[in-house]
Order: structure tokens, then sequence, then C-alpha cells
């Protein structure tokens, strides 16, 4: 009988961001998830040899942006502190290289920018 191993369900979200990077869907993922898993997704990402950056969210949650050499490279750059602390700017920017909804990231930084105000 063949024995399955039961992944956790933020593992397996995991999974699903890493086949879509590998099939050209994405260009750059952020996954946050709980640190105890941080051993299992470097393994992962380094057996695939798959370029990746970690920031503690706080919480014993982790980011994880991965993908291509030039958006980790930029992520070094722009996030350089929490997610919730980004100039509207920074947050528009991480949004598109994210691949989010152009017009949906346009609205929201007309949002932030008026709170700014």
């Amino acid at each position: 009988m063949q024995q399955s191993t039961i992944l956790p369900v933020d593992m397996k979200v995991l999974m699903n961001h890493i086949y879509e990077y590998k099939k050209g869907v994405r260009r750059m993922v952020l996954f946050t998830f709980n640190k105890k898993y941080e051993d299992f997704a470097i393994r992962r990402l380094e057996s695939q040899n798959i370029k990746y950056v970690i920031q503690p969210v706080g919480n014993d949650r982790l980011n994880l942006y991965f993908g291509r050499e030039e958006c980790l490279n930029a992520i070094r750059m722009i996030v350089t502190r929490p997610l919730n602390l980004l100039t509207p700017e920074e947050d528009f920017m991480l949004g598109t290289m994210l691949g989010y909804d152009l017009c949906s990231q346009c609205e929201r930084y007309c949002e932030r920018k008026s709170k700014c105000s």
C-alpha cells in the first residue's frame, strides 16, 4: 500500500503558486504563511532552483517572495518595512509587480493617496 503525505492547506497553496510560477503564469509571488513551515518552503524552492526573499511579518508569520531575480532585487529595495507602512507609490508598485488587476491597483493608489493629503 502506498503511503501518502498529508500537506497542510498552506503548503498546498505554496505548491500551487510554485506550479503557476514554473508554468509562466506569474513572474513573482507573495505568499504569507506560518513560520513553522519555513524549512519545508525553503527546501521546496531551493530544490527547484527558485530564488526567494523571506521577511518576518510578526505573529509567527512570514512573507515569502519568490520568482525572477530582477523582481526580487526590486523587492529588496521597495519592501524595507511592514507592508501596511509602504507609501501609496510603493504599494502600487508591489501590487503591479505581483500581477494584481491594474485598474484595481489604480483605485487603491488613489484612495491611499487621498488619505495621505
